[in-house]
């Protein structure tokens, strides 16, 4: 996978790496919502029941859950429920931040089901929700901790789209796991507080006038045309001298010693 870096100026090689990042960001969201999407029509094809897949809290033989459960789920509604947000948080989050999700995605993915394992309700818990809760969050406090430009508007983009997943860490119907979503939220809060300084910060853009002002600073000033120091000019009653700036003499103002000078 690619990670070349964010420029700030659209020159054609800018433009290229660019469309490079989208390209490999795509691919990955793309590669992540087909798994879940085969492995359901092929449960569904085979007529298999999957929940032996699912996370069983504080049984042995759920622990196999953590990795497989985010691949399961209840119904097609349920599928579909779960494919466009964790599609688009995957894409971003690679766009954005390759280095980073690299290790943030797995992350998410291991301690959420660990949490569920550990703390949930006894029962079966499924669907890939918890991960997308975990993206969310890793995504929105990336923009804060990093404040630059495009982390700020893709924090702000997700908060838009996907900010009702707050209200869904807590507890309302029980047929939602809302466990899940708690610690897949917790999860990318970590995550973003532990990688958020993976990646580069993308250079800014510097505007016309910043430029011309760095060059104006920059160039060499004409002596011609430069004022002496202070100390270097002498009063014309002290005589002829030599000024140091240019060799050129000072004619002497000639005074009547019994003039008043005021």
């Amino acid at each position: 996978m690619v990670s070349a870096p964010i420029t700030a100026e659209s020159s054609a090689a800018a433009v290229r790496r660019d469309r490079d990042r989208v390209f490999w960001a795509a691919v990955g969201a793309a590669g992540l919502v087909a798994g879940i999407w085969l492995a359901w029509l092929g449960a569904w094809l085979l007529g298999w029941d999957m929940d032996d897949l699912g996370i069983r809290p504080r049984d042995v033989h759920g622990l196999i859950g953590i990795l497989t459960a985010p691949f399961v789920h209840a119904s097609f509604e349920h599928l579909m429920s779960n494919t466009l947000p964790m599609g688009l948080l995957a894409a971003l989050a690679l766009y954005a931040y390759p280095r980073a999700t690299r290790l943030a995605l797995p992350f998410v993915w291991i301690v959420s089901g660990i949490g569920v394992w550990l703390w949930a309700r006894p029962s079966i818990h499924v669907g890939i929700s918890g991960i997308a809760h975990g993206l969310m969050f890793f995504l929105f406090f990336m923009g804060l901790l990093r404040r630059d430009r495009l982390a700020i508007a893709i924090a702000l983009t997700v908060f838009f789209l996907y900010g009702g997943m707050v209200m869904t860490v807590l507890p309302r119907d029980p047929q939602i796991s809302f466990e899940y979503h708690l610690f897949g939220a917790i999860a990318g809060l970590i995550a973003a507080f532990l990688w958020h300084q993976r990646d580069p910060q993308p250079p800014r853009k510097r505007y016309s006038w910043e430029i011309e002002e760095d060059e104006a600073e920059g160039q060499a000033t004409d002596p011609e045309f430069d004022l002496p120091r202070p100390d270097n000019v002498p009063a014309l009653w002290d005589g002829p001298r030599t000024m140091s700036r240019g060799g050129d003499n000072v004619v002497p103002l000639r005074r009547d010693p019994d003039q008043t000078l005021h």
